[in-house]
């Protein structure tokens, strides 16, 4: 039997592949089992921040291999307290909590803002204002905080707790504010999952207003948007304010599994000893790639994002068959004529790997993409989306 054949025989039937069997890549280019040269416009769902083995994060995890693979959290270790340290330092938070993916790390948002309301206003202050259209995650609880019943339905009943709010729906946030004992709003700036949609300036006033005239605490799951994938280092940054937990993943670890919960000044000792854990959280090797990625975020990689982005977009939007084009930085989507699947797969076939946000194409580029790949890539998406091809 072949690679695929095994994989339908052994591992479990949760995802629909493509085609498609990769072997190994440089930088934004990948190849399959048989040599076939790929753009790479998907970064493995924004977790390759810097491309496939990138050669600092290679050396950076390298060095921390042969040196010390894992610790457990009962002893102190370099690389998470020097990752922490520059999290706070680059954010102005105070504390971390390092788990292993974007739902752990939003499982402990949402611990640490239940158990500040109910330490402050009472138990009964338990309610989260979330999202419609949202996603945070796939366990339990993550998924009851996801604003989506198509991912409820099989895994009834879940965890109570949880209020969801239209996006951009101001009158509507306030109504809950006013008859839930709410103790947190709960959101992403740009829905990924939910087809690649900024929240409004507006909105995210209203959000942070309400907040602080009622001391609830606001929760950015910056798990995709994070680290420098809108073109700010977290998406929160593009509306100039500060929520007081924030959770990322993906990007961060370049590659490998790692999460973590960013605690501001209101909630930064609210964790105590045994209140929460994790056996693989802050290991040495993932904290010292994510060192690696995000000592290189800097505001000149961020501002040649910013720059690329208006690129695509310029030229996504007066191309023949494309409907809008949505998102911030390198996380866009594509409004196609064309049903996104055709589209998707018509790029597959011509050297360029993007993938699918609802009914969009979505992209979601590695930050330092060359700009000769990224020309070639957006002409051949936009020949895809051509109604004769």
């Amino acid at each position: 039997m072949n690679i695929k054949e095994k994989d339908n025989l052994y591992i479990a039937n949760t995802y629909a592949r493509f085609d498609l069997q990769l072997k190994e890549g440089k930088g934004s280019l990948v190849y399959d089992e048989e040599g076939k040269e790929y753009i790479d416009m998907a970064t493995g769902i924004a977790v390759n921040t810097f491309g496939f083995c990138d050669d600092e994060w290679i050396k950076a995890v390298n060095s921390q291999l042969n040196c010390l693979q894992h610790a457990s959290n009962l002893y102190y270790t370099e690389p998470c307290v020097k990752l922490a340290e520059m999290l706070c330092e680059k954010t102005g938070m105070k504390k971390v909590f390092f788990s292993n993916s974007g739902a752990e790390a939003n499982e402990c948002a949402i611990k640490v803002a239940r158990k500040y309301a109910a330490d402050k206003k009472g138990k009964e202050y338990n309610t989260i204002i979330t999202l419609k259209n949202s996603f945070h995650g796939r366990t339990i609880t993550t998924l009851a905080a996801t604003g989506q019943d198509v991912f409820h339905n099989d895994f009834l009943p879940l965890t109570d707790g949880f209020v969801y709010c239209e996006a951009n729906n101001s009158d509507q946030l306030k109504s809950l504010v006013e008859s839930e004992k709410i103790a947190a709003i709960m959101f992403e700036t740009v829905q990924g999952e939910g087809g690649v949609l900024p929240l409004s300036e507006e909105f995210v006033k209203t959000i942070f207003e309400l907040a602080e005239k009622n001391d609830i605490l606001t929760i950015a799951d910056e798990v995709q948007t994070g680290n420098g994938r809108t073109g700010a280092l977290y998406g929160y940054m593009n509306y100039g304010v500060t929520p007081d937990i924030f959770s990322t993943a993906k990007g961060l670890g370049g590659g490998l599994p790692l999460g973590v919960t960013v605690l501001g000044e209101k909630v930064k000792d609210v964790l105590n000893a045994g209140s929460h854990g994790s056996t693989f959280g802050g290991n040495p090797i993932a904290c010292a790639g994510a060192v690696s990625i995000l000592s290189r975020i800097d505001d000149v990689l961020l501002k040649a994002v910013r720059e690329k982005s208006q690129y695509i977009v310029e030229k996504l939007s007066n191309a023949e068959g494309v409907k809008s084009v949505s998102g911030k930085g390198f996380m866009l989507g594509i409004e196609t004529e064309k049903d996104a699947t055709e589209v998707i797969n018509e790029c597959m076939k011509n050297g360029v790997l993007v993938i699918k946000a609802k009914n969009k194409v979505r992209l979601l580029p590695a930050l330092n993409i060359p700009m000769d790949l990224l020309e070639k890539a957006v002409d051949t998406i936009i020949n895809a989306c051509k109604r004769g091809n």
